[in-house]
């Protein structure tokens, strides 16, 4: 009977020296090139739900390119405070958007927004 010798695998890891350790630390809690450039495409990127869509052609509402960039901005504005779904009025109009979404979730034009009472939202952002 021969006497086998078992050696468990183990991973092969790099060598902890203080070039690697420095590169780790860099590395931690910062994003590459890329994974900021994708989180900024992602975080300006605003959908718009099919109902609100369909509330925009009903009512006439079309958003120009500014009317856009202030919609991001003040998206953005919400994410930093931590809302998950916000009032944003805007000259004229409400959004409702799911901040952690990145999607407009209803819209309302100026007629629209007497007597109305807006539920589900913990924030208001004025723009």
């Amino acid at each position: 009977m021969t006497n086998r010798i078992y050696f468990p695998q183990q991973s092969v890891l790099p060598a902890k020296t203080e070039k690697n350790i420095q590169n780790i630390k860099s590395n931690t809690g910062q994003k590459s090139g890329f994974g900021q450039i994708l989180d900024k495409k992602i975080n300006e990127s605003i959908k718009f739900s099919s109902h609100a869509q369909e509330r925009m052609r009903a009512r006439n509402i079309e958003l120009s390119d500014a009317d856009m960039s202030k919609l991001v901005e003040a998206v953005g504005k919400a994410r930093d405070k931590g809302s998950r779904d916000s009032l944003i009025l805007m000259s004229d109009m409400a959004l409702v958007v799911s901040v952690k979404n990145n999607t407009v979730i209803t819209a309302l034009d100026g007629q629209n927004l007497k007597d109305n009472i807006f539920t589900n939202i913990d924030s208001a952002v004025i723009v």
